[in-house]
């Protein structure tokens, strides 16, 4: 099947602790969507409604089982997503697509190891964090722990961090009373983000819990998200505020995060939920 006009594509509606997804396969069916195919099907009113479209792709690189391939509500191809990582090897499993639990998966950020656990939740292998200013990518002259950032006429001081997708993790004491649509798209379109960020608002509860919201890139804030819930433990972690095992609790419900250090990869746990099935005529 092809998207040209009138043809019907198969999809798969899934969510991740309320961050939701249309998932495409691409692997028994052709999918090759538009910038404005995407928008359309992302839109709440006139389409299927999501935060991102996920695309499982035979792979192009050996020893690899799928690509993985997520493209924002706004119709932006972006690197990483970490809620929809859990419903892709879901997804791939409950579609028979492969009969293993732990799969390797081609991203344009680099390779993720996913694993669907016996009880139903899903453990993803997301790699090392990046903290150099030129992989994320950030304009700063040197890697630093956090750096101060100039927002209208406020400075606030920011971690930044690319698990895959670059991240600005923001310490707040009250998430609730936090201006994250304000403040969220200020840094977001920050013009020392050239690629843009997702914004993280972090409230931290003790060493191993802490509140947070996001502002991703492409979409606003969304219930959860997953590689932000990485950027902030790291970044916890990081400046002593936090320790790992890290229980995240985002509006849309809970991660674990953990993580051993410099150089070491973040492993992330929670749900994957698929919710209906369905075609789209495009």
């Amino acid at each position: 099947m092809t998207t040209r006009q009138g043809t019907r594509l198969k999809f798969t509606k899934m969510q991740g602790l309320g961050n939701d997804f249309v998932v495409f396969d691409g692997v028994s069916q052709s999918v090759a969507l538009t910038p404005e195919q995407c928008r359309r099907i992302a839109d709440r009113h006139f389409g299927v409604g999501c935060d991102q479209i996920l695309l499982v792709e035979r792979p192009t690189l050996p020893d690899v089982d799928f690509r993985y391939r997520i493209f924002n509500a706004d119709g932006g191809e972006v690197e990483q997503c970490g809620n929809g990582a859990r419903c892709f090897v879901r997804f791939v499993h409950d579609k028979g697509l492969t009969d293993k639990t732990a799969i390797r998966v081609e991203t344009a950020s680099g390779v993720i190891e996913p694993r669907l656990l016996a009880d139903g939740q899903v453990t993803v292998d997301m790699g090392a964090p990046r903290f150099a200013p030129a992989e994320i990518p950030f304009a700063a002259e040197a890697e630093a722990l956090t750096y101060p950032l100039k927002v209208g006429q406020h400075v606030i001081e920011i971690a930044v961090v690319s698990m895959g997708n670059p991240h600005a993790v923001l310490k707040v004491n009250d998430l609730d009373s936090a201006p994250v649509d304000i403040l969220g798209a200020a840094i977001e379109s920050h013009q020392r983000f050239p690629q843009r960020v997702n914004a993280g608002f972090m409230q931290v509860l003790t060493a191993h819990d802490i509140r947070l919201r996001v502002y991703e890139r492409g979409a606003g804030e969304t219930l959860a998200c997953g590689t932000g819930a990485c950027a902030a433990a790291v970044a916890g972690i990081r400046q002593g505020w936090l320790a790992s095992p890290v229980h995240v609790h985002t509006r849309g419900g809970d991660l674990v995060i953990e993580w051993a250090g410099a150089g070491q990869p973040v492993y992330m746990t929670g749900p994957a939920v698929t919710v209906f099935e369905g075609e789209i005529e495009l």
